[in-house]
């Protein structure tokens, strides 16, 4: 609907970069989830436990909106979870023990990475750089080098069909997309060729934050658990870690760190939460009341 409503409705997303965006709608959207839960499973008089995962850059002011909206849709119990323990977890890392794990999470608004040991974050550094800005920068190169104006689902769409970390990276045989939007100049409607490395020139910038927030982590690792990524090697999840050749380009910027792509990545932050949840006791001290 983003992009493709009338007057009278306006489609917006209520958490944007990690964060509550719009109070009163995460509210509402809570509730319906919790509703949902408890309709499937015949619990509708049940006040449910809740873990919300949050970004680890997230301000005091932030974090107590996330809290009061929980409060609000009906939680029973409330606790929160850092975003990069929670896919760490997903992802079947071993973060119970003494030994360093290295997780990237590449979601919509932010990027996030961490050294985790013993269950516990040794260090993490959150960007807000994720999927949502690389398609604002493939728009903005439309934008600029053909003068037409396309929409941020346009955007994503290019990204998933034909975007790439490395020019030589080739995943599939689609080299290149027709690209309709609204020509600038005109104002008509008008339809244009995007190729593999016309995306890839686009996403470059994005990328590149990425990868220097990458560098900046290991930098700051301390030497034991440094030794321990020249085996266990790097894990990314989210659904930025999708883009084709950024496991590769990662490991050649990091001097050849063994860096692998989690199963189900989309989805490793909720199962991570789900199994934090479910062993609450075992995993206390990753939550915070």
């Amino acid at each position: 609907m983003l992009g493709k409503t009338p007057e009278n409705i306006i489609a917006c997303r209520p958490l944007r970069d990690g964060v509550i965006a719009d109070f009163e709608l995460t509210e509402a959207m809570l509730r319906h989830f919790i509703k949902q839960v408890q309709a499937d499973r015949g619990a509708t008089l049940v006040r449910p436990r809740m873990i919300i995962c949050v970004p680890s850059g997230i301000t005091p002011v932030e974090k107590r909106a996330v809290e009061d909206s929980a409060r609000q849709a009906g939680a029973r119990e409330f606790y929160t979870i850092l975003q990069p323990m929670a896919a760490a977890i997903g992802a079947g890392l071993p973060v119970q023990e003494p030994t360093g794990n290295m997780i990237i999470d590449i979601g919509g608004g932010t990027t996030q990475v961490a050294i985790i040991s013993l269950k516990s974050v040794v260090f993490c550094r959150s960007v807000r750089i994720g999927g949502d800005e690389m398609d604002k920068a493939i728009v903005q190169y439309v934008k600029k080098k053909y003068s037409l104006l396309i929409g941020e689902r346009t955007a994503e769409t290019i990204k998933i069909e034909i975007g790439s970390a490395l020019i030589e990276h080739q995943d599939s045989s689609v080299v290149e997309v027709l690209v309709k939007g609204r020509d600038m100049v005109t104002g008509v409607p008008k339809t244009i060729t995007l190729t593999r490395a016309e995306v890839n020139e686009a996403l470059l910038e994005p990328i590149a934050c990425i990868v220097d927030v990458v560098k900046v982590a290991l930098e700051n690792t301390p030497p034991e658990l440094s030794s321990d990524l020249v085996t266990q090697g790097i894990t990314m999840a989210g659904g930025g870690s999708l883009l084709p050749g950024l496991a590769q380009l990662i490991s050649k910027e990091t001097g050849g760190l063994p860096v692998k792509v989690a199963k189900d990545p989309l989805f490793c932050v909720a199962n991570g939460a789900g199994k934090v949840l479910e062993e609450l006791d075992a995993f206390r001290d990753t939550v915070t009341d």
